[in-house]
């Protein structure tokens, strides 16, 4: 079993010359910062970075941002990053919604255990006096295998039933002015609030001013004043399913490695106007 979902900068650091490490660029953006990963990956990266696009590697015939791409997909994305199963994946970004989190959990939805996020990614990398670079080499295409985990994953009906017979906790890392529906949705047509019987846990109370994520014992006082138990079912949401994966990266820090995601989460509940919101 894992200890840690977290690597260091000195870790990764160290391991600089390994061939069996991968280290990935999941930065992503909100539209509305107008910031652009892909460009940004060009000119300023770790040496050896490879860049992860969630927006490109999903299910596009799906009409919410990003949603999980079919293992075909994602087979055929990860192969041609030239990563292989046996292959130690570490994630980081540059972004005010960690990011890294999503394609942290994305790997291991599709079976892949050897996955890590560098604690504090790009900030405190450089912030710690790491090399940076701006070369963006191709790579020896691989033929990667992924194995799906259902049980990491969670869809609209099953979070119907779950809301319905509070099977699990629902967990939901948006801000709280949007979660008691005090504050308008960013994407347009959505309604505001938050799905029935969910426990709202800001992502960004999780993390440090330096972006590394809290000690255990602020981690655990934080769930304990929200009677979260990490011994029960969990899933988390957020607003398309990018924070939420923060949430379980933290619970993961915890020894819960088993959090589901709610894959559409608010942009397509609160799209469909036959599902119940509450907002109190």
């Amino acid at each position: 079993m894992l200890q840690s979902p977290l690597v260091s900068a000195d870790w990764l650091s160290e391991k600089s010359d390994d061939q069996n490490i991968v280290i990935l660029d999941a930065s992503w953006h909100m539209p509305a910062t107008g910031r652009k990963a892909g460009e940004e990956f060009k000119q300023q990266h770790i040496p050896g970075a490879r860049f992860f696009d969630i927006d490109a590697v999903c299910d596009a015939s799906e009409p919410f941002p990003h949603t999980v791409p079919t293992v075909d997909i994602f087979e055929k994305a990860v192969s041609a990053l030239g990563i292989k199963n046996e292959d130690t994946v570490v994630a980081y970004d540059d972004s005010d919604v960690k990011s890294s989190g999503r394609v942290w959990w994305l790997f291991r939805l599709m079976g892949h255990t050897q996955v890590y996020v560098l604690n504090g990614g790009l900030k405190k990398w450089v912030a710690d006096g790491k090399p940076i670079s701006t070369d963006t080499s191709s790579y020896t295409p691989s033929s990667y295998k992924a194995s799906f985990q259902p049980l990491l994953f969670q869809s609209k009906e099953e979070m119907l039933a779950i809301s319905n017979t509070k099977s699990a906790q629902i967990v939901d890392a948006r801000g709280a002015s949007r979660f008691y529906g005090r504050e308008a949705e960013p994407r347009p047509g959505l309604r505001a609030g938050h799905i029935p019987g969910s426990v709202n846990l800001p992502f960004t109370q999780l993390f440090r001013e330096d972006g590394t994520i809290k000690s255990k014992q602020q981690l655990t006082d934080i769930l304990a004043d929200r009677a979260i138990d990490l011994g029960a079912p969990i899933v988390t949401s957020c607003g398309s399913g990018v924070t939420a994966c923060n949430l379980a990266l933290a619970f993961a820090e915890l020894g819960k490695w088993d959090t589901a995601i709610y894959d559409g989460s608010w942009t397509e509940w609160g799209s469909l106007h036959d599902f119940p919101i509450e907002t109190e």
